[in-house]
């Protein structure tokens, strides 16, 4: 049998904020969760730094990252995908 396994390792969604470093961008993964007590829906963000070997993604692309094994001591994700590219005026 021959099935397409599904990955176990999670993927994000996200938007570059700075593409500065050698190699790596910052990813602002923005996310919206219901209030625990209020039950309010508030928007919560995070940033990553995702791992760019060839620096093909750029400040306000927006990009999936994959999870992966620890590449430095911040960078624990890696930048797969090209979702949309920013617009340049």
């Amino acid at each position: 049998m021959t099935e397409a396994k599904k990955s176990l390792k999670r993927t994000l969604i996200g938007k570059v904020v700075s593409d500065k470093r050698a190699k790596t961008v910052t990813v602002l993964v923005e996310r919206r969760v219901k209030h625990a007590l209020y039950g309010k829906i508030v928007g919560k963000s995070s940033k990553y730094h995702a791992h760019d070997e060839k620096g093909e993604f750029h400040l306000g692309d927006t990009i999936e990252i994959t999870e992966s094994r620890p590449i430095s001591k911040t960078k624990n994700w890696v930048a797969t995908r090209l979702v949309e590219k920013a617009i340049t005026a």
